[in-house]
This record gives structure tokens, C-alpha cells and sequence, in this order.
């Protein structure tokens, strides 16, 4: 039997069509993605070569079976771990395997949530300082505001008062610069060996190994000072693994922190400038959530109760979520051949599942278009978690989920008390790179 009679794909969009569409999709591929989900179905394929496979769908059943269900059967891609490890190191987010598990096991106790309660009042007294001085009564781009809010919260929750401006403003450069270049090589591979001879590779390589001399600094200023601040570095100082009793050596520490600042400081900007957008277009859903924080705040003063209590402000959330994910695709690739939608399918296949797209899809959400907080609250709730993917799903399910929920609703408490939000545009461009970014928001904090 021949290898193509052997395995079968679904429907498949013919490669000169991709590739006449190639410089498009590379800008923004969510318009094509939907353009042949509705073409195709939920799920389609696409074959490059005589044997590589790429599959890309909106359908639960297939996130479910990658990410849940036959997940050993399924490792990041190279696209994350061999393009991303590059210049982030060997960490949670980019480790597959045995070595991923054993790190997973070893920070999890870090993101407990009664660790987290101990981080919310250096996170709030972070914010507090942050939304001091908020431009009022004009129209202010968001992006920038919520991007330099959500690297402070990151930085002091993991260094409390350990590192100078100086240094935390290097190493946002720093990642900023690195993840535009990562974006460029991963949507352009057919300028690798460009990238190699200008030297453009070595250049963002230099700049890693910078920002791992920062925090090579501050951590050992910490382990110096022999002084505990209760913050993120300390609890992963203290971690030890299960079977040598032994902490991180301090690369795996640099590579881990490097990590938890890039995924914990953008996808929070991003979550938190979609959701102020949308608020600022819906004024009746952002004075629910100043009557719910009044209410609470007159049953509660303290802080984690408070944040507990906060419904409809987290239903707020993750409707925007829904609409936004910041992690807004996921891929995997099978280590076996395997059977998906009764399709056998060929090991070392990519699948892609679009978690913005499933998010919109009309086969799981009623008016899929519409912001609609109810969706996250009492009975439909149950409902609509099986649909939702704002954290991923599974063992690799984002570890930071606590951290992100408490900052998100810390953030929207503070502004809504003050300031009612109004958005200059109803509708928001996005750009889809490793999270997706919000384009040209900008809203009036007007004082309440």
C-alpha cells in the first residue's frame, strides 16, 4: 500500500492557492482562516512536500483530543520549541516530554492559589502606582498605557523591589526587540539564510544572552542579600525537585523567568486593552461592574475576598477573552500516527487549532459576533467553558491563570471605580502575531 492510500486528511486547500495568498496570510492570517473554514468546513488540511502535513481547525473535538483527551500523544511543535528556545531558553513554555513535565511539577506549587493570595498586595500597590497618572478627559491610545502597567505588575510580583528601573526598562527592550525578530523569522523562511549572513540572528541572539546577564544579576543580588520579599523569585528560589531534593540551577532559573515575563506581561496588555475597548463601547456593562465592586466593597475590605466575590467582573473578562483570546492559536505535532475525525493521519503532522476561531464559531455560540458577559454567568456558564480556550486546555494549560485573572480584575476594578471608559471607535484591528495584539485602540478615561 502506498503511504498516500494509507493515510487520509481532510479537506485540503491546493498549495498554489496558499502560496499565491503566502505575503497576505504571513501579514494577517485570521481573514484567510475564516475564509476557508467557511469554504471548508471546521477543519481542512494543506500538504507541503511530498509528505508533511499541516492541519489547521475551529472544531472542539480536535482541541480536546490534541490537548486533553491523547495529549501524550501530542508535543509542541518545533514552530515553539526549536524557533522560541532559541532565544528564550529551555523553559515550561518551550520544554517538551519528560524535561517539560518535571518542570511543570516543580513551579506549579509557585502558582498555587494561596501563593498567589500572598502576591495580590504588592500587585495592587503596583497598579495603584500605575494608574496614578492616567491621562485624563482625552482621547489616549490604550495599548502603551496597559503594556508598561502589565510589565511593572510582572516585574515587582517576581522581583518585589529587587531590580532598578534602569535594568526592568533594559529588559523590556530587550523582549520587545527579540519578539519582533522571532515573528520575522517564523513568517519568513525563506529568508533564513538572509537572516544568517546580515548577521540579523547573531544581533537578537546577543540581546538574549543580555537580558540573561540582567537576570543572572538580580538573582544573585537576591541569593546575596540572604533577605526574603515574598515575591515570584523567592517561591521559585525555594522550589526543589522530587527525586534529587535539589533547587533550579540558575540558567534553568534565568530561562524560566524570561519565560513568565513575556507570556505573563503581554498577553495581559492584550486582554486588558481589548477589554477597555469594549467596555468603552458598552457603557451599561461597565456600570454593572461599578454596582458589583460598590456592593462588595461594602460587605469586604479585604482584598482576596474582595477579588473572590467579582462575578460579574470576571464574566466581563472572559467574555472579552472569548471574543480576544491573547493566545489565539495553538499547534501541536502527533509523535505517532493517530486516527483524528476518522481521518489517519501520518506522525509529525502540524495541526494548528484556532482559538479565536472557535471562539466565534456559530456551531458552539449563540451570536458569536456579540460582547455578551451573560454567557459567563450561572447556568450558561457550565455551558460555555466547554468551548473556551483563553489559558489553553490540559496538562499545558497556562500556569499563570490566577495570576492573569487577579491582575486583570485588579486593573478593571481601579479604573471603573474612577473613570468611565469611552472608546474613540466602535470597531478594533488586530494583529495575529505569537499573541494577539490589539491595533490602534484608544479611549477617553473621563472621571466619574
Amino acid at each position: 500500500m502506498s503511504e498516500n492510500k494509507k493515510y487520509n486528511y481532510p479537506k485540503q486547500l491546493s498549495i498554489v492557492r496558499f502560496l499565491l495568498k503566502a505575503e497576505s496570510i504571513r501579514k494577517n492570517p485570521i481573514p484567510f482562516h475564516k475564509k476557508y473554514f467557511d469554504q471548508f468546513g471546521d477543519t481542512f488540511s494543506l500538504k507541503i512536500g511530498k509528505t508533511k502535513h499541516v492541519i489547521l481547525s475551529r472544531d472542539n473535538e480536535v482541541a480536546e483530543y490534541i490537548l486533553q483527551k491523547n495529549q501524550k500523544n501530542y508535543q509542541k511543535s518545533e514552530l515553539q520549541t526549536k524557533f522560541i528556545s532559541k532565544y528564550l531558553g529551555k523553559g515550561l513554555l518551550t520544554a517538551n516530554g519528560d524535561f517539560w513535565l518535571k518542570q511543570r511539577r516543580l513551579i506549579q506549587p509557585a502558582f498555587h492559589k494561596q501563593k498567589m493570595n500572598q502576591l495580590v498586595q504588592n500587585m495592587e500597590q503596583t497598579i495603584v502606582a500605575e494608574l496614578q497618572n492616567l491621562p485624563e478627559e482625552k482621547s489616549v491610545a490604550l495599548f502603551p498605557i496597559m503594556n508598561q502597567l502589565a510589565f511593572n505588575v510582572v516585574a515587582k510580583s517576581l522581583f518585589h523591589i529587587s531590580a532598578s528601573e534602569e535594568k526592568l526598562n533594559r529588559l523590556k527592550i530587550i523582549i520587545t526587540k527579540v519578539q519582533e525578530f522571532l515573528i520575522k523569522e517564523i513568517r519568513l523562511p525563506y529568508k533564513a539564510f538572509w537572516f544568517k549572513i546580515s548577521g540579523q540572528i547573531k544581533k537578537h541572539q546577543e540581546l538574549a544572552l543580555e537580558s540573561d546577564a540582567i537576570i543572572k544579576e538580580i538573582v544573585e543580588e537576591r541569593l546575596k542579600s540572604n533577605t526574603k520579599q515574598n515575591d515570584l523569585l523567592d517561591m521559585l528560589l525555594e522550589t526543589r525537585y522530587e527525586d534529587t531534593g535539589e533547587g533550579m540551577s540558575t540558567q534553568q532559573l534565568i530561562d524560566e523567568i524570561k519565560i513568565l515575563f513575556i507570556a505573563g506581561h503581554e498577553t495581559s496588555a492584550n486582554a486588558m486593552t481589548f477589554t477597555l475597548h469594549l467596555l468603552g463601547n458598552h457603557p451599561e456593562i461597565q456600570q454593572k461592574i461599578f454596582d458589583e465592586l460598590i456592593e462588595i466593597e461594602s460587605q469586604t475590605a479585604d482584598l482576596v475576598e474582595q477579588l473572590q466575590k467579582m462575578t460579574y467582573t470576571n464574566a466581563v473578562i472572559n467574555e472579552s477573552m472569548r471574543l480576544y483570546p491573547p493566545a489565539w492559536i495553538t499547534d501541536r505535532e502527533n509523535i505517532e500516527d493517530d486516527n483524528l475525525l476518522g481521518y489517519h493521519i501520518k506522525d509529525k503532522t502540524l495541526i494548528g487549532v484556532s482559538f479565536y476561531e472557535l471562539h466565534r464559531n456559530p456551531k458552539y455560540w449563540d451570536n458569536p459576533e456579540e460582547f455578551n458577559p451573560n454567557r459567563f454567568l450561572g447556568d450558561q456558564k457550565k455551558e460555555s467553558y466547554k468551548y473556551f480556550y483563553p489559558f489553553g486546555a490540559g496538562p499545558r494549560m497556562c500556569i499563570g491563570l490566577g495570576f492573569a485573572m487577579y491582575e486583570m480584575s485588579l486593573v478593571l476594578s481601579h479604573i471603573v471605580k474612577k473613570y468611565k471608559v469611552i472608546s474613540a471607535a466602535k470597531d478594533i484591528r488586530i494583529n495575529p502575531l505569537i499573541t494577539l495584539k490589539p491595533v490602534g485602540a484608544a479611549v477617553t478615561f473621563s472621571k466619574r
